[in-house]
């Protein structure tokens, strides 16, 4: 009857110009609601719902029921597309597109980084990785967009705030499948241990100040209590130093440069070795986590929940902190000296400023092995 319909950006469905009127209806198969009903001649519909809702289409012609579809992604192509230019995210919500081809048995497509689609590709044979410019869109039956959406205040594109559920598990939300964290797997051509001592490697810089940490002695004391522990410390930041205007952070002093523009399976290579990881609410943390490796994380600017669970979290709530979970505030992106709070005031920074040495030292003695260097 050329009616055309699919879900991929939320339901959609076409109905032809017919000498009598349509009557459509959209229903939620899972709540009995239904989300949408007309008449008209011709033309497109769209539910206001873009993230996964499982919908019925139902379509009338003069009383009588024509078409009826209940959506099933089973055997049916199905992606999921993730932003590029950030590391941590995506790795974060990529194990939720597996639970949901998991638990509706699709043919699952990743839309990703061609970086990140290197770490995954190996590890997961049943799902097709391709980057945005390779993606034929009319293929597929159903398309999910995983992102941070900070102004979605009528919830067209997540069904709860990131910023309430965490950021990785925000994925779960928007797909419909079960929130609680996965690591994901990550698969590299050459594990291989790259330095034979004990070491601990650690990443200090991020894409905004309040990410860092700005205790102006933090870093010099850890990376001598670690080297004094024992261990060789090995920086694999990105860059060496990075900033913006008149604010500029370097990494510290005596430790091992592995910054540079390297692959992210070199970058694995080293975690997956490693003693432990210290570092920021920042990508590498996530993939230090993806590798298996004992994270501590400081930062005070999120909330414990909005990234993966570790037991060796640092933060102090004795200051300002979790500006980035209070749906309240606006993240300004541009802005690298945002301090939505405390702008301009001695208090500006003060969640990770106030965070000292000696509680990240206390932190990384509870990792199991720290000092015992057989177990490296």
């Amino acid at each position: 009857m050329g009616i055309r319909f699919d879900f991929n950006d939320g339901c959609r469905v076409l109905l032809p110009e017919s000498e009598h009127p349509w009557k459509i209806q959209l229903s939620d198969l899972d709540t009995g609601n239904v989300l949408f009903e007309t008449e008209l001649k011709a033309g497109r519909i769209n539910s206001s719902k873009r993230y996964y809702v499982r919908i019925r289409i139902e379509v009338w012609q003069q009383g009588e029921s024509l078409f009826v579809h209940d959506y099933s992604a089973l055997d049916r192509e199905v992606m999921v597309q993730f932003p590029v230019g950030t590391l941590g995210d995506p790795m974060g919500w990529f194990p939720y597109a597996v639970k949901f081809q998991e638990r509706h048995g699709c043919k699952l497509t990743c839309a990703m980084g061609e970086k990140l689609i290197d770490l995954f590709r190996g590890a997961y044979p049943d799902i097709t990785f391709l980057t945005h410019e390779e993606i034929k869109p009319e293929r597929y039956y159903a398309t999910y967009s995983i992102g941070l959406f900070f102004d979605d205040k009528d919830f067209i594109y997540q069904s709860s705030d990131f910023r309430h559920v965490g950021l990785h598990r925000t994925a779960g939300y928007i797909l419909s499948v079960d929130p609680a964290e996965v690591r994901p797997r990550i698969a590299i051509a050459n594990d291989s241990r790259p330095i034979a001592d004990p070491y601990v490697c650690i990443a200090v810089q991020s894409t905004t100040q309040a990410k860092y940490w700005n205790n102006p002695e933090g870093w010099r004391s850890v990376v001598a209590f670690l080297k004094e522990s024992g261990y060789r410390v090995v920086c694999i930041d990105q860059k060496a130093t990075h900033g913006s205007g008149l604010i500029w952070n370097h990494i510290p002093h005596g430790v091992e440069d592995e910054t540079g523009e390297k692959p992210l399976s070199e970058r694995v290579r080293y975690l997956k070795h490693a003693a432990l990881f210290v570092g920021l609410s920042s990508g590498l943390s996530w993939l230090a986590w993806a590798a298996g490796t004992p994270v501590v994380m400081i930062s005070g600017f999120t909330h414990p929940t909005n990234e993966f669970d570790t037991p060796y979290r640092v933060i102090n709530y004795h200051a300002c902190n979790s500006c980035w979970n209070d749906p309240r505030i606006r993240f300004d992106h541009h802005n690298f000296l945002w301090c939505p709070r405390h702008k301009d005031s001695p208090r500006q920074f003060e969640c990770t400023r106030l965070i000292t040495a000696e509680q990240v030292k206390a932190v990384i003695k509870k990792v199991p092995g720290f000092g015992l260097h057989g177990s490296c």
